[in-house]
Order: structure tokens, then C-alpha cells, then sequence
């Protein structure tokens, strides 16, 4: 009898196996029902990639929202910063060369940096043009 016990115990599943123990309904499962268990899993699978992306879309347009929001806050202040720099030129400089005179050469400095900035621009417009022209990059030109 005792070699009968030790036979069962051999025979026996260990408890941390992770297998799970033979079934009958495991072994008359058709290929059917297995594809149609896949497709069950690939929709679940498919409305959970669905809710993340709208989560995260949903994310990413509310902060291009606020960083929109926040750019237009700061450009809006940087022209009244220019406005008072302009402003406290033309008073500054008034004392040495009158009102008028002030305020010629505030405008002209302020037009001569447009001027420069305008004229960089182009020459960017133009290296990117003939960039896309030629198919070369814009360092192959010198």
C-alpha cells in the first residue's frame, strides 16, 4: 500500500505548475471556436487601441490649445515691450535732437531692422528654393 501512495503522489500535479489541468471541453474546442475566440480577443484589443489614441489625442489637443493660448499671450506683450522701447527712445533722444528728430531716427533704426531682417529672410527663401530645385542640400552651395 505504501507504494500504491508514492505512485499517486508521482502522478499527481505539483501545485506551482501554471499548466492548467487536462480538460475534456479543451479537447473537443473546435478550430472554429478558437477563430472565434481570436476575432473576440482582436476587437477587445482593437477598442482598447481605439480609447487610448482618443485619450491621447485628447491630450495633445489641449496642450497645442494652451501653448497656442500662452505664444500669442507672449507675442502680444513682447509688441507692447517694443511699443514702450520705441516710445521711451523718442523721449530720451528728444532733449538732444527735438521731437521730430527723435522720432525720425527711431523709425528709421527701427525700419533699417526690418530691412535686415527682411532681406535674410529672402536669402533663406532663396537657399531653400534652390535647394528644392536642384535636390542638393543647402550647405552644397557654399
Amino acid at each position: 500500500m505504501h507504494a500504491r501512495n508514492e505512485d499517486a503522489a508521482i502522478h499527481e500535479r505539483p501545485r506551482h505548475d501554471p499548466a492548467p489541468p487536462p480538460d475534456d471541453a479543451a479537447d473537443t474546442r473546435s478550430l472554429g471556436d478558437d477563430l472565434e475566440a481570436l476575432i473576440e480577443d482582436a476587437k477587445t484589443y482593437l477598442d482598447a487601441e481605439l480609447s487610448y489614441q482618443k485619450t491621447r489625442a485628447g491630450f495633445v489637443a489641449d496642450r497645442v490649445k494652451k501653448t497656442v493660448a500662452f505664444g500669442v499671450v507672449a507675442a502680444y506683450l513682447a509688441v507692447l515691450a517694443t511699443i514702450g522701447l520705441t516710445v521711451g527712445l523718442i523721449i530720451a533722444l528728444t532733449p538732444l535732437i527735438t521731437a521730430w528728430g527723435a522720432t525720425a531716427v527711431v523709425v528709421l533704426g527701427l525700419l533699417l531692422g526690418a530691412y535686415l531682417f527682411v532681406r535674410k529672410a529672402a536669402g533663406n527663401w532663396q537657399s531653400m528654393m534652390s535647394a528644392m530645385k536642384s535636390g542638393e542640400e543647402p550647405g552644397d552651395h557654399g
